[in-house]
């Protein structure tokens, strides 16, 4: 088996969870919204935001201020907001001195993944990332798995492995890719899926698995 590793990124890698109350309050507290647009954004962004979202927030409460730049705004916040443990980044650095080729495949618009991942600094400790927006599909399309393992310069078909929090998502469309998979637990996980090979509390505790592999 190869020693690729692809990660989910939000609240895999990075802690959207924490991040968005705080960006939220930045970029309202910037554009000088008030609590209702905060409460609708907060409600309609919890799981996920896209530029669409934008347009519809302009919408609902007759904005002046162009979709696009609302968009730009938010990304920007979100950048600023966003964190990723420096446990985390150690152990990524770990991986690569390692020799693993390390993979970023996640959900979302481009713009706002890849702001997050140079902000947070892991940017520059992967090798090559994924999003859906570039492909216009989702995880666990095998197909956005296929695109970050050829981004990294290596071939699916020689195995790996596939690190996230999402049951369907990440360790679901993992084991349709081939992968061996580590699921973060916390959300529910779906009857009828396939368990994944193994299961942690932590981000760091799933790379500690692979670096055992690499002393084998």
């Amino acid at each position: 088996m190869a020693r690729l590793v692809l990660f989910d990124l939000d609240n895999t890698l990075v802690d959207r969870h924490a991040a968005v109350p705080a960006c939220l309050t930045a970029f309202c507290t910037a554009a000088g919204f008030g609590s209702d647009i905060k409460a609708w954004l907060t409600a309609e962004l919890a799981e996920r935001a896209v530029p669409d979202d934008f347009a519809r927030l302009r919408a609902a409460f007759r904005l002046s201020e162009p979709a696009d730049k609302l968009w730009r705004a938010y990304v920007d916040a979100m950048a600023g907001a966003v964190s990723c443990r420096p446990e985390i980044l150690t152990a990524l650095g770990s991986l690569r001195e390692g020799g693993w080729t390390i993979g970023v495949v996640t959900n979302g618009a481009s713009d706002i993944q890849l702001a997050k991942l140079r902000a947070t600094g892991v940017h520059d400790l992967v090798d090559g990332v994924a999003v859906s927006g570039d492909l216009e599909i989702r995880k666990p399309d095998p197909r956005l798995f296929e695109l970050a393992s050829s981004r990294c310069g290596v071939s699916l078909a020689d195995g790996g492995w596939m690190i996230g929090d999402n049951p369907a998502g990440d360790i679901g469309g993992g084991h349709q890719a081939g992968l061996h998979t580590i699921w973060l637990r916390g959300r529910p996980w779906p009857d009828g899926l396939a368990a994944a090979h193994h299961t942690v509390d932590d981000v760091t505790q799933a790379i500690a698995i692979l670096l055992n592999k690499t002393l084998e």
